[in-house]
């Protein structure tokens, strides 16, 4: 019955142009898909292999959102509390009634860094410049993706209440325990292992989509050369930057659907809850969210399973779970694409039915 979800990923590199993949999933606690092709660095020919690790964007999402969600469970944080509680600066600007739970689901109203990104790289100074910063006025602003600045809020509320970075935490509280092969920040030796992020020419270009998110430096020309660097691959953005092996994101997503997990199973469903919906301003499509974890938005981001949740990343790669049907998976790619993709939605089609076929 998985036999189809190979068939898939086959047709992706013949039909689709596909460059490096792997695509993983995992169902009742077994893996049942463990896939991976094609080229990790077009520049040297070294193919994509077993172990390819591979940056996900905004699939880093999930697991921060895991991290904050240990940080409630464990009664040290609650998700209605204003950020300015454990972050006394951050109250700056008229920002001292935003909470915990409008950070996590995209209503901060602080989708950009006014300062811009030269710092990029040093969160004590993107997080005080965020501290700093008057929310936005624009009326769109009051739901809109947070690309990046929703990871330096959160770290900063980690830090203020563990102690630890998100990065940290996370190796500590599930990576290690769980054995994953997931990274918010990758060791330095361990770089050989990551395949080459690619933008075919015209991909990385100014369009709608930036002009709420200005000015960001993840997504405009030339990016690619912040994406591939040693710095970047080290630094733990906490919001776009981690690493894994697709059996590492299934594994990890798997673990949530685990009642003996590390996330009790009422704070996964307290993460899975709706706290906003709506239609994100810049690219005109549906959102919708929990604390930190995208939701069925019945886009097909996520499948078609109603009870999806998870955390789509920039480009084409897909994370998340299907609890229901006791799924989870990770679909990872070197090719940058914008705009609808054939790639995961063939692979999610696939597995869905392959896990239907099992009767649940």
């Amino acid at each position: 019955m998985w036999e189809q979800v190979a068939e898939a990923f086959e047709r992706n590199f013949t039909e689709h142009g596909e460059l490096g993949a792997a695509f993983a999933a995992y169902h009742r606690g077994e893996l049942v898909v463990d896939l991976w092709g094609g080229t990790a660095d077009p520049e040297t020919g070294r193919p994509w292999d077993r172990d390819t690790i591979q940056l996900m964007f905004s699939g880093t999402k999930g697991l921060t959102a895991a991290c904050i969600l240990l940080l409630v469970q464990r009664g040290l944080i609650a998700l209605d509390d204003p950020l300015s509680r454990y972050w006394p600066e951050f109250g700056a600007k008229g920002k001292q009634l935003t909470t915990v739970a409008q950070v996590l689901s995209h209503q901060a109203r602080l989708p950009w860094v006014e300062a811009g990104y030269a710092d990029l790289l040093d969160h004590e100074a993107m997080a005080a410049h965020l501290a700093a910063q008057a929310p936005a006025t624009d009326a769109r602003a009051g739901f809109v993706y947070h690309p990046i600045t929703w990871g330096w809020l959160l770290d900063e509320l980690m830090r203020r209440v563990d102690g630890r970075t998100v990065a940290q935490f996370f190796a500590d509280e599930f990576a290690k325990p769980l054995e994953l092969e997931v990274w918010i920040g990758l060791p330095e030796e361990l770089h050989w292992r990551v395949a080459a992020m690619v933008a075919p020419p015209g991909v990385l270009v100014d369009g709608p989509w930036t002009e709420l998110n200005r000015p960001n430096p993840l997504w405009i020309p030339g990016a690619e050369k912040i994406w591939n660097s040693p710095e970047y691959r080290s630094a733990g953005l906490s919001a776009v930057g981690g690493y894994a092996t697709a059996r590492g994101m299934a594994k990890f997503y798997a673990s949530l659907l685990d009642a003996a997990g590390v996330l009790s199973p009422e704070t996964v469903e307290l993460g899975r809850r709706e706290i906003r919906r709506g239609v994100d301003p810049t690219w005109g499509s549906p959102m919708r969210y929990g604390a930190g974890f995208e939701l069925q938005a019945g886009d097909g981001r996520m499948g078609d399973e109603p009870d999806a949740f998870g955390h789509a990343g920039a480009g084409g790669s897909r994370h998340g779970a299907w609890p229901g049907r006791e799924t989870t998976f990770c679909y990872l790619m070197n090719e940058v694409r914008v705009g609808p993709d054939a790639r995961p939605v063939n692979l999610l089609e696939a597995l869905s039915r392959g896990s239907r076929a099992t009767g649940r």
